[in-house]
């Protein structure tokens, strides 16, 4: 069974059942119906034409879901809606599917979720972890948009900032989790860039690209993480880079600078260093200060921090590390790089071991440790 194939085509055959008159919540449970029938029927006799498959029997599960519930037997009037037989629509759905889940009924923090978990495929755990809260307080919220959005029509589909919002998250968990959503997140954001002329559109693409062009350098043959810092810049992509730094030179030159424009930008300028000691540090701290501006986000403050202490020294690093909430994720681990830069390796092992008991994935955790190992070995007599 081909489940990339399966988590393929998925967007697609939600969509087709909502624009056919499904609420959101009765299509997702019918569309996972069919992929539960398509498990079970596939390996003995796949179809010539899957998504079509998918939609057809997808939607025969929302009518027989709509029959048995007798305050909604209205909608068997619906029945000759039924998809015809014959290949499916070439179009894409899926980023139609973005903008029909950040619905206008929703916060856009709802909207941002219900999208990650419905259209993204990602685990309540792994966005509550991008959210920055307990994954129980994540559950409730998902919970509470479907109940909403099965309460309503899509007939007014969600603003732009949100699937701006919802295609940043899918690609950095597609990017560094568990998840591998990072090509299909560019690849969305490239139609919505062909289809709207929005500098920060343009400013998100560009930050992704120039990201994506340093990918191949972000791991060991082992699979261990490799810092920035440590990365082999032969192994980056130089023509993604270059179309990254046009994309976002155009959009700049626009003068409505929004955040993914400036995020672009600190990634501009790690790519255009030809080494790590020849970055243009003193640059990027003024980016994160516009950063600081435009969104407030304690995050920021925490990757301007380390920035601050490559421009300024680790001691004004961690100055400005004082300032914020220990409990952040990587606080911890930050703590650690300054201090190991300003010659205090005991404090700066001590901080990876307790960074690593925290990290949010295996690769982070094993990083940490193996920093940690080093700094110890260093210092036995």
């Amino acid at each position: 069974m081909d489940e990339a194939l399966l988590r393929s085509l998925t967007p697609s055959v939600l969509a087709a059942l909502v624009r056919r008159g499904a609420d959101f919540a009765a299509a997702e449970d019918a569309v996972q119906d069919a992929l539960v029938e398509a498990i079970r029927v596939w390996p003995a006799d796949l179809p010539r034409d899957p998504k079509a498959w998918l939609i057809t029997t997808a939607w025969r599960k929302f009518l027989d879901r709509t029959r048995a519930d007798a305050a909604r037997r209205r909608r068997e009037d619906r029945a000759d809606e039924e998809p015809a037989p014959g290949p499916a629509t070439a179009v894409d759905d899926t980023l139609q599917l973005y903008f029909l889940c950040a619905h206008p009924s929703l916060t856009p923090s709802s909207a941002v979720a219900l999208t990650l978990r419905a259209v993204g495929g990602l685990t309540t755990r792994q966005i509550a972890h991008a959210y920055l809260v307990p994954e129980a307080t994540m559950a409730q919220r998902i919970s509470r948009a479907k109940r909403t959005v099965s309460r309503v029509r899509f007939d007014r589909p969600g603003d732009v900032a949100t699937v701006l919002r919802v295609l940043y998250l899918v690609y950095n968990e597609g990017y560094s989790g568990d998840v591998d959503l990072a090509a299909e997140a560019v690849r969305l954001t490239r139609q919505l860039a062909a289809r709207i002329d929005h500098p920060e559109v343009a400013g998100l693409l560009a930050l992704m690209l120039l990201h994506h062009a340093r990918r191949a350098a972000r791991t060991a043959p082992d699979g261990s993480l490799v810092p920035l810092a440590e990365q082999d810049r032969g192994r980056w992509d130089t023509r993604l880079i270059s179309e990254g730094i046009t994309i976002l030179q155009t959009a700049l030159a626009r003068d409505r600078l929004g955040e993914y424009q400036a995020q672009a930008a600190i990634a501009a300028l790690h790519a255009d260093a030809p080494t790590a000691g020849e970055t243009d540090w003193v640059q990027i701290v003024e980016w994160y200060d516009e950063l600081v501006r435009l969104t407030g986000s304690p995050v920021v403050r925490l990757n301007r921090a380390v920035a601050v202490g490559e421009a300024d020294g680790p001691r004004a690093g961690l100055a400005a590390l004082a300032e914020l909430d220990d409990s952040l994720p990587r606080h911890t681990a930050v703590a650690a790089h300054l201090h190991e830069r300003d010659g205090d390796l005991a404090t700066a092992a001590r901080l990876y071991v307790e960074a690593a008991r925290k990290a949010p994935d295996l690769a982070e955790r094993d990083h940490l440790t193996r920093r940690a190992a080093r700094l110890n070995t260093r210092l036995r007599p």
